[in-house]
C-alpha cells in the first residue's frame, strides 16, 4: 500500500488580531487626548497715564494715518506695501539698526496697518520700537 505523504503546512502567526487591536488603541487615545494651547509669550502692556519721555537725538518715526498710509520722519511714501517701508527704513537708517523706532497710529488706523509697520521695523532689523499714545484728557477717561 502506498502511503502519500501529506503537504506540510509552514507554522505561522497570525497577526491580524494583533494589529486590529493596536489600531484600537491608537484611535482609543487620539480621541481620549486633550490638547492644550499654551502661550509661551509673555508681554506687559504699556501704560498711556505717565508723563511722555524725551525722544532722542536721532530717532526714527513712522506716521499710519487714518487711511493706512506711511510717512517716515514726515516723508510719505509712494504706496502702502511693507516693502517699500522696509526699503526706506533701511535707506535711512543706513545700517544702524540700534536707532529707536517709533510708531505713532492714527487712533481710527486699521490694526493691518500698525503690524505692516511693526513687521517691516523687524525686517528691517530694528530692535528698539516705540509705539506713541496720549494721555486721556478729563472727558476721555
Amino acid at each position: 500500500m502506498k502511503f502519500q505523504r501529506r503537504k506540510r503546512v509552514e507554522p505561522g502567526i497570525d497577526i491580524t488580531p494583533f494589529v486590529d487591536v493596536v489600531f484600537l488603541l491608537v484611535i482609543f487615545f487620539m480621541v481620549s487626548t486633550t490638547f492644550t494651547k499654551e502661550s509661551r509669550l509673555t508681554i506687559q502692556l504699556p501704560t498711556a497715564d505717565v508723563a511722555p519721555s524725551e525722544a532722542p537725538e536721532r530717532s526714527i518715526e513712522i506716521s499710519v494715518d487714518r487711511d493706512g498710509g506711511y510717512a517716515i520722519n514726515g516723508i510719505a511714501l509712494i504706496n502702502r506695501q511693507g516693502d517699500t517701508l522696509v526699503r526706506g527704513l533701511r535707506e535711512l537708517a543706513a545700517g544702524n539698526t540700534d536707532t529707536p523706532l517709533t510708531i505713532s497710529a492714527d487712533g481710527k488706523a486699521s490694526h493691518q496697518a500698525v503690524i505692516t509697520a511693526m513687521d517691516a521695523a523687524g525686517k528691517a532689523g530694528f530692535v528698539h520700537l516705540n509705539i506713541t499714545t496720549q494721555q486721556p484728557t478729563a472727558g476721555q477717561e
